[in-house]
């Protein structure tokens, strides 16, 4: 993939203070001789990875997963530019859902600590090329990495109408999904939808009112499309399954979502695997003042589970 890096991040990373609380870091007794292994599934901007790796100690290992890679290469920079830290350091470009083989494969040790953050990072809404801002226009793409799947301007030619309405709905939980889908396929016939600016308007048309609650209405829309292509609900699944194993004893998993669907995935997942203890019994919530410097932060829920010591 031709890189196109041009820029420092912008992402802002959430819930800072609460995942370094709750990432076992600091844990009382933790032996002076001990590694700690921390994974950040989700590196996006390098904010989370920044605030852990200047707490870490020699001997200690981070490793650093995003599927996006223009992600991992800013973050590399990041990290580079600011290093105050002094443990062993390490950056994939994959998915989340791969840490398990590359446990298994010896690439990676088993973890203290495992975060993912499940939001959609500030530097891929503010890529044009990308489309997943429908303020900027832009390709309609939608993809975290252009080496994965189809983009979602594809998807939208070749899926049946009542597809289309299920991704909307599912995904979206966007009431007017068959309205829309019914527009989408309609227009393709003589002239398809390749841009998110042309999605936007199409929405906008056959939706009554622009902004529905504090959202645009084409946001559940951009949202559910995005999912859709990058398959976003069965990597979360896969890793639910198997993250815990690849957790040392009393290992912490830490996760951030950021809409219901995945939240309901997340809690009944830390309830029902017999590994996990859950230590959040309702998710941890942004404080108001960093919603009020980070309104992106709002619909945040950090939950928390701990390996069992017999697990």
């Amino acid at each position: 993939m031709v890189s196109r890096l041009t820029s420092p991040t912008v992402h802002i990373p959430v819930m800072m203070q609460e995942i370094l609380e709750w990432s076992g870091l600091e844990v009382e007794g933790r032996s002076p001789d001990s590694s700690f292994v921390w994974i950040d599934g989700t590196l996006g901007g390098g904010g989370h990875a920044l605030a852990m790796l200047s707490r870490m100690r020699d001997g200690d290992l981070f490793v650093g997963i995003d599927r996006d890679p223009v992600a991992v290469e800013r973050s590399e920079l990041r990290l580079q530019a600011n290093r105050n830290w002094t443990c062993r350091a390490k950056l994939i470009a994959t998915s989340y859902r791969d840490i398990p083989r590359y446990i298994q494969d010896g690439d990676i040790e088993p973890a203290d600590g495992i975060l993912l953050d499940l939001g959609l990072s500030s530097d891929q809404l503010a890529d044009p090329a990308r489309g997943f801002s429908f303020k900027l226009g832009g390709p309609l793409d939608l993809r975290f990495s252009e080496d994965s799947g189809i983009p979602a301007s594809q998807l939208l030619q070749i899926a049946t109408e009542k597809e289309i309405a299920d991704i909307i709905y599912q995904y979206g939980e966007e009431r007017f999904s068959r309205r829309i889908a019914r527009a989408i396929v309609a227009r393709r016939l003589d002239d398809p939808i390749e841009t998110a600016e042309q999605l936007y308007d199409l929405i906008h048309r056959v939706i009554p009112g622009k902004i529905h609650g504090r959202i645009d209405s084409a946001t559940r829309t951009f949202q559910a499309l995005r999912i859709a292509v990058n398959h976003e609900l069965d990597h979360l699944k896969e890793a639910l399954q198997w993250l815990p194993a690849c957790l040392k004893p009393n290992g912490r998993l830490l996760i951030i979502s950021f809409h219901s669907l995945e939240d309901r995935m997340v809690k009944h997942a830390f309830r029902d695997h017999p590994q996990l203890e859950v230590l959040t019994r309702k998710p941890l919530l942004p404080t108001e003042r960093e919603i009020e410097e980070n309104p992106r932060s709002r619909s945040a829920k950090l939950r928390v589970a701990q390996r069992r010591a017999d697990g």
